[in-house]
């Protein structure tokens, strides 16, 4: 009956007050091998809205078999909020699913699951609500067709959701033939009409009538209708590229794209008309060109779209080291480059035949000189990438640059007790929330891999994290990270988003380890709400001077320092409470009111009265 409760409702902590609370919601990593997810403490609420393997959806008929219902499908990954403006529930969600399997019900290859939740009155936590659909399914969870409208779909990464609320789904992995596929058929594939065997009628214009190999018809964004799960079409000329992320711009017509591959390619849709992405211009980013910084790449040519990349290399583009997903803040564009360890192999063909590395790139291999002790060039075997970063584009200027540097940088693992407070390592998921007017961008990382000090020394578990950060920043560093989630052993955070008001964060456990305690064990969304109830960061004037300080004073929740040092708390008759290392906040909620004196590594001591 417990475990039925917790699914039901899914809440951990609820409580928020009426007015904002003294409370920064970043916590710090005390168990580099969890087994949960680590979140905030009340006053926010977590709930685990949808569980893979767990929660059943609604199906259409498939493959011959008739309406049903399904396990949901695992390896959630993009998330998608569209708002209900017409009605008195908040919204439509949708999720990836980016495991590849057969599936008789749902179909072959990944997919996506979309519901839709309204805000409870009492303490603004989310419910999900049943529906029906235009298609007669009832239910709460609905599996989005996709085999049955525009073709089996397949590694659903990360995505796009509009201005406006529309949403596509990446196609990432890169599909290079029928033996790649896990369809059960591989015949070829007419845009428009389907197989010989199974139809699939939502094609597109201008290519309508094109036949293909089944594995050419993977590797898109595809724009799905939230409202109907169903899939709307496959954006053909965009191009077919091993599609990570990408953002509609406010204009409604402008779209950015990045592509997970190395090289990886920074695309540029312009509709011709705003909000109709069927017909426009399709560009690759080449940062040395004159003039306009991007280059046509004509998609009337429909052979042109299906060898974007080799078009892309023709005409001498920019190459990244994995572009992951963008997003669009106060007018400029943000996307994470994730990195790859030593890319050289993966990208030098490129290079000669014409394409060009992005200046951060020649700009790094430059500074990574020095340490080889002769010269570097991005191509070189030694030329490394192990943590990523994010990038800024800005579309006056039409010029890349470096937002945030991931790292810092280890040769050797550091022990736990010498771990940096915030270390970013391969940023993937990248979205924004906005709170009371004020955005924040939000980070999802995803471990390539655990050496040169992604993880502490002795620890195998590429610990992700989830990360907020305030855009008010200038010239923001690491230091200015929010950790706000942590997610089990073998997870990966990923879908970071919000809710169009702002009160709720949105973020997917995904492939989490199998022994972990359920539901840790499954991939999960989960929902944290609250947020415009609670202060992020700390105020400007929070400290002065650079003497060993404490804030607030007096405290009830989380006690934050200038400086990062090992603490201790001692009451009035000299006890030692706890004991703190290598911080800079601490959660002390667990305290009894009182005077406390806090000491540092150093001995300097600061008289503390918690409330």
């Amino acid at each position: 009956m417990m475990k039925k409760l917790l699914l039901s409702a899914g809440i951990i902590a609820a409580g928020l007050s009426a007015q904002a609370q003294t409370f920064s919601p970043e916590i710090d990593v005390t168990n580099w091998e969890p087994t949960t997810i680590q979140v905030p403490a009340s006053p926010l609420i977590t709930q685990y809205l949808f569980i893979g393997g767990h929660h059943v959806v609604q199906t259409t008929p498939t493959y011959g078999n008739p309406a049903d219902t399904a396990l949901a499908k695992q390896w959630h990954d993009f998330i998608g909020f569209t708002p209900d403006n017409n009605g008195t529930d908040l919204g439509w969600i949708s999720v990836n699913h980016e495991m590849v399997i057969q599936n008789d019900k749902i179909g072959d290859g990944g997919g996506m699951t979309v519901f839709k939740v309204r805000r409870d009155a009492a303490t603004d936590s989310l419910i999900v609500v049943d529906q029906t659909l235009n298609d007669g399914r009832q239910g709460k969870f609905f599996a989005v067709d996709f085999a049955n409208t525009v073709g089996e779909t397949g590694m659903n990464c990360g995505g796009i959701t509009g201005p406006d609320g529309r949403i596509w789904t990446a196609e990432e992995w890169w599909r290079g033939s029928n033996a790649d596929l896990a369809d059960r058929d591989t015949g070829d594939f007419t845009i428009g009409t389907g197989t010989s065997t199974y139809a699939a009628a939502n094609g597109f214009p201008g290519y309508n009538g094109e036949t293909i190999k089944k594995y050419e018809n993977y590797n898109y964004m595809v724009e799905i209708d939230p409202r109907q799960a169903v899939a709307i079409r496959k954006q053909y000329n965009w191009g077919r590229q091993p599609f990570e992320g990408g953002c509609v711009m406010p204009d409604n017509k402008t779209v950015y794209l990045g592509a997970d591959n190395t090289p990886g390619f920074f695309t540029k849709f312009v509709a011709d008309n705003a909000g109709d992405f069927t017909t426009g211009k399709t560009y690759v980013y080449k940062h040395d060109a004159t003039g306009s910084k991007w280059v046509e790449i004509d998609n009337s040519n429909f052979s042109n779209m299906l060898n974007f990349n080799t078009n892309a290399v023709m005409a001498g583009a920019t190459m990244f080291n994995r572009l992951e997903w963008v997003v669009e803040i106060d007018g400029k564009v943000y996307m994470t480059e994730t990195g790859r360890d030593n890319p050289a192999g993966a990208w030098s063909g490129a290079a000669a035949a014409g394409c060009v590395y992005a200046p951060h790139h020649m700009q790094r291999a430059m500074d990574q000189s020095a340490e080889f002790g002769k010269t570097i060039t991005p191509d070189s075997s030694q030329y490394w990438d192990y943590y990523g970063r994010v990038l800024m584009y800005d579309p006056a200027t039409e010029q890349t640059s470096v937002f945030v540097e991931g790292g810092p940088y280890f040769s050797v693992d550091p022990a736990v007790s010498s771990y940096p407070d915030k270390h970013l390592s391969n940023p993937d998921g990248l979205n924004k929330i906005t709170v009371n007017g004020k955005n924040y961008m939000l980070i999802c990382e995803d471990l390539n891999g655990t050496s040169k000090g992604r993880t502490p020394a002795g620890i195998g578990n590429r610990t992700c994290e989830l990360f907020m950060l305030d855009m008010s920043i200038s010239n923001p560093t690491l230091n200015d990270l929010h950790r706000i989630a942590v997610v089990p052993v073998g997870a990966e955070i990923t879908g970071a988003t919000s809710t169009t008001d702002g009160k709720t964060i949105l973020f997917n456990s995904q492939h989490p380890d199998g022994g972990n305690p359920f539901p840790f064990n499954n991939s999960m969304t989960v929902a944290i709400t609250g947020w415009d109830q609670v202060t992020i960061g700390l105020p400007e004037d929070a400290f002065e001077g650079d003497a060993f300080q404490v804030y607030p004073n007096p405290a009830t929740r989380t006690l934050y320092f200038n400086e990062l040092s090992d603490v201790a708390i001692y009451n009035v008759s000299g006890k030692r409470m706890n004991v703190y290392r290598n911080v800079k906040n601490i959660d002390i909620s667990h305290l009894q009111p009182g005077v406390y004196y806090i000491q540092n590594a150093a001995g300097v001591t600061q008289k503390l009265l918690v409330k």
